[in-house]
């Protein structure tokens, strides 16, 4: 029997170190080789790739054509994982990775055809920009062609034990452009409550749905206050109904929207089945400010920047520097930033003479049209259209295929067909004496074919006002908020972006796609758009609150942001009349709540009748509202304001509805607060008694005691908001297998993490399901125009792609203490930073 062990022991010994050993090489095997020299085609000088102990590339090359190669290059070694299962999103090809449980993604994605308009922009681009993408293309297929998947990503490798050996296809130009309709998709706005809003109108009194969106609050300031600013020009103030309110679609009173409530969950299920790559809901946004040189320590601008996404394992950017050896207007590119793996360029950062930010603008740039469909046709204006249909079809892991037809009228495709359940859409208004079936189409600015790509390449080499303008004026999609700071001692802001004129309705509600009245009249001319200049007040906040006041006269969308975390960075801009590149840090790592602002003082006033719940209401009393990951406070109010929204108002709105606790969400509240009577205080399925206000607010505090106790601890010492509110970096693709031993090889966390929804530290959480983060500051940069080698920069997680790689999360560490990394410039300052150096050479010239 010893014997027995003994070799039973070496045996499993043997199998483990086996195992080990598998192991280790499977994971390097992928690791790309970021030091030496390499021949390749495609090239036409020396290019150098210089990376730092974070492995951030900054290539130096002779011309534009080999800076893009070269990054497309680097691209494909740290992501290109990331980049093929991109592709197969944004060309609705994901069930040939991943079999039938993709496939509802892939039929979305072909009914909008994101990659159809992709290849029909790749078409009207000029050669100088075709150039540069072919040669971007050029530099990541030199880095893939050759090798097995599995020497190219680990995650190539798990999926080969389940399927066959795949090999991926060659990048092309066209890859790059659809990634652009992914983004413009996470960012469309407000399609979403468009939704959202019309099935509550099924169920809720129109007056009522209106309170649950109301508009930013006058306290909280627009981006442009400057009335000077605001343009005046021919256009009349927007009035899309007059008088008409008996008009579909005019006013939600009317039965449009209801008469076609199946046809919109359809819809929307439909939207649902698309992975966010960026993320969606509340918590998408960002925060951006900017400071002149009166109001900073260095007498030059300072711009700061923190893109509000969904957290994700690789996180969503990639830094990178691109500079030619020698400025000239041949090679113009002297560049870093923040850049999408899969697509060329800087999307984010600085110059060696201008920084610029983004945030979301929360433009309404799409419509629900209701379509009456007779058979092969669609009434238009009186008369029968013919529809236009065409056939997807579609490959599946394992050698099957599925075919559907998509269908679209002159306004975009149908998208109500994409759920089976509900085909047949609604079939009575319930008012206005309206009957009938109704599709659903979406009209979206993202489907006409507007090469966004050439903003990218002006912004990364504009040197002033005016060329940054220019740039704007290309940025067509998605509509983000620009801001500018220069070396010359200027900050600006623009509006960028195509945004229709609508001919009546709002953009709030579903419209009838019969009545001409309501087609789209164009687009806002550029020049008609926001902007402002080294505004009076010395500094400039976008956090996708309201762009500009109510004397504007056009609609720019209704859905925005209520303006609690721009308001807050305004208040933190005005207590110092100096600010430093750490005060610009510090300000991005602010978790005050101005929620809790509005809502503690109530809730200390309410009576509980027993020492037990009222230990829970103490740690409120001398709370400073802020949410960092060790307070106690912090972690009861947030589960205080979770039940709060539960009992107001789960009893009145259908499920998917539910509030999920965000910037809205704070604004609806802080109206309703002062109205104690009002009806959404009483629980409607007690039909025998009315509740209070006051009986509300108390059980909700009960409700989070008890939650406390039975979570995390008795004694309210021992609480704190992180053991709650966890972050947890998920793959897009395996993190969430099923299989624990595969998520483990690729997710990381959880971690404890301060912060919260509508907090200028934006750590955004989904009441309806938890206190998980769904939302992070993606990356926060801080630039200083006075000396650029003193700017500052960090992302979510890491460059590497590659599981286990040094780089996969080392900037995670960072991230979670609030720090952010040097960012070096200049040529002197790179060098010295420099850990690997990469040459490439063109074939054949040694």
């Amino acid at each position: 029997m010893r014997r027995f062990l003994t070799v039973l022991a070496v045996f499993l010994s043997v199998i483990l170190i086996t195992g080990v050993i598998f192991a280790v090489v499977t994971t390097r095997k992928s690791f790309p080789d970021t030091s030496g020299e390499a021949s390749l085609n495609g090239i036409h000088g020396k290019v150098d790739i210089l990376r730092d102990d974070m492995g951030i590339p900054q290539i130096y090359a002779d011309d534009p054509e080999d800076l893009f190669f070269a990054q497309g290059f680097s691209h494909a070694q740290d992501r290109f994982f990331e980049m093929d299962f991109r592709r197969h999103v944004t060309s609705g090809r994901l069930a040939e990775l991943f079999g039938k449980s993709a496939l509802e993604t892939d039929k979305f994605v072909r009914t909008l055809g994101w990659r159809r308009v992709a290849e029909q922009e790749l078409a009207q681009l000029d050669n100088k920009t075709t150039r540069l993408l072919t040669a971007y293309s050029r530099g990541v297929n030199a880095y893939i062609e050759g090798k097995s998947s599995s020497k190219l990503s680990l995650e190539y490798a798990v999926l080969s034990l389940t399927g066959p050996d795949y090999r991926p296809e060659l990048w092309q130009a066209a890859d790059s452009l659809a990634w652009i309709k992914a983004m413009a998709w996470d960012l469309r706005s407000n399609m979403s409550d468009e939704i959202t809003r019309t099935l509550s109108t099924a169920k809720l009194p129109p007056a009522q749905v209106d309170e649950l969106y109301p508009a930013q609050p006058k306290a909280n300031k627009p981006i442009v206050s400057d009335g000077s600013n605001v343009y005046s020009g021919k256009f009349q103030k927007d009035n899309p109904c007059g008088t008409d309110l008996t008009r579909l679609g005019c006013d939600p009173r009317v039965g449009l929207a209801r008469s076609a409530v199946a046809s919109l969950k359809s819809a929307g299920r439909a939207a649902d089945n698309l992975p966010a790559l960026l993320g969606t809901g509340d918590g998408i946004g960002s925060n951006s400010w900017v400071v002149d040189g009166q109001h900073s320590t260095t007498g030059k601008p300072i711009l700061s920047n923190d893109p509000h996404l969904a957290p994700s394992m690789p996180g969503i950017w990639y830094e990178v520097g691109l500079h030619c050896r020698i400025l000239s207007s041949e090679c113009p590119y002297d560049v870093a930033g923040f850049s999408f793996s899969g697509l060329p360029g800087v999307v984010v950062g600085h110059n060696n003479l201008i920084a610029w930010g983004v945030t979301t603008m929360y433009a309404d740039v799409t419509d629900l049209y209701l379509e009456k469909i007779t058979g092969e046709t669609y009434e238009y204006d009186g008369k029968q259209k013919p529809l236009t249909k065409r056939t997807e079809t579609f490959k599946v892991e394992g050698g099957k295929t599925e075919s559907i037809t998509v269908r679209s009228t002159q306004h975009g495709p149908i998208i109500s067909d994409l759920d089976a359940d509900l085909a047949k859409v609604g079939t009575k208004a319930l008012v206005g004496g309206l009957a009938g079936n109704y599709a659903v189409a979406l009209r979206w600015t993202a489907l006409t074919p507007e090469p966004t790509i050439k903003a990218i390449f002006a912004l990364d080499t504009a040197q002033n006002w005016e060329d940054f303008r220019a740039a704007a004026k290309l940025f067509t999609v998605p509509s983000q908020n620009l801001i500018y700071a220069d070396k010359e001692g200027n900050i600006g802001y623009q509006s960028p972006g195509l945004i229709p004129i609508r001919g009546k309705g709002d953009g709030r509600l579903p419209v009838p796609g019969w009545d001409p009245d309501y087609e789209w009249k164009g687009t806002i001319p550029f020049d008609a758009l926001p902007t402002v200049l080294n505004p009076k007040e010395g500094f400039i906040v976008t956090a996708n609150q309201q762009v500009v006041g109510d004397q504007y006269p056009l609609n720019l969308g209704k859905d925005t942001a209520a303006g609690y975390r721009s308001q807050r960075v305004r208040t933190l801009l005005e207590k110092k009349s100096k600010l430093s590149v750490a005060d610009m840090t510090r300000i991005q790592l602010d978790t005050y709540s101005a929620n809790a602002e509005q809502l503690v003082p109530l809730l200390l006033k309410v009576p509980l009748e027993s020492a037990y719940y009222r230990q829970g209401q103490d740690t409120l009393k001398g709370w400073n509202y802020e949410q960092s990951a060790e307070s106690g406070a912090a972690a009861y109010f947030n589960a205080v304001w979770r039940n709060i929204l539960k009992l107001t108002f789960h009893d009145e709105l259908p499920k998917g509805e539910w509030p999920n606790g965000g910037e809205r969400w704070f604004n609806v509240l802080g109206t309703i607060i002062e109205q104690p009577t009002t009806h959404w205080w009483d629980n409607v399925t007690t039909s025998s008694r009315i509740e209070s206000q006051e009986e509300i607010l108390a059980q909700a505090m009960r409700d989070a005691r008890d939650e406390l106790t039975r979570k995390q601890s008795r004694d309210p010492h021992n609480w704190a908001w992180g053991k709650f509110h966890k972050l947890t970096l998920v793959n897009s693709t395996l993190g969430d297998s099923g299989v624990g031993l595969i998520n483990s090889l690729f997710n990381r966390g959880p971690y404890e993490v301060g912060g919260g929804s509508g907090l200028v530290n934006a750590t955004g959480w989904d009441a309806t399901k938890g206190y998980d983060v769904t939302a992070v500051p993606s990356m926060r940069m801080v630039v200083d125009l006075a000396d650029m080698d003193k700017s500052r920069w960090i992302q979510l997680t890491g460059n590497s792609g590659h599981a286990f790689h040094r780089n996969y999360t080392d900037q995670t560490k960072l991230w979670l203490k609030g720090e952010t990394m040097p960012w070096a410039f200049s040529k002197s300052a790179i060098r010295k930073s420099t850990r690997d150096t990469m040459t490439l050479m063109p074939s054949g010239s040694n």
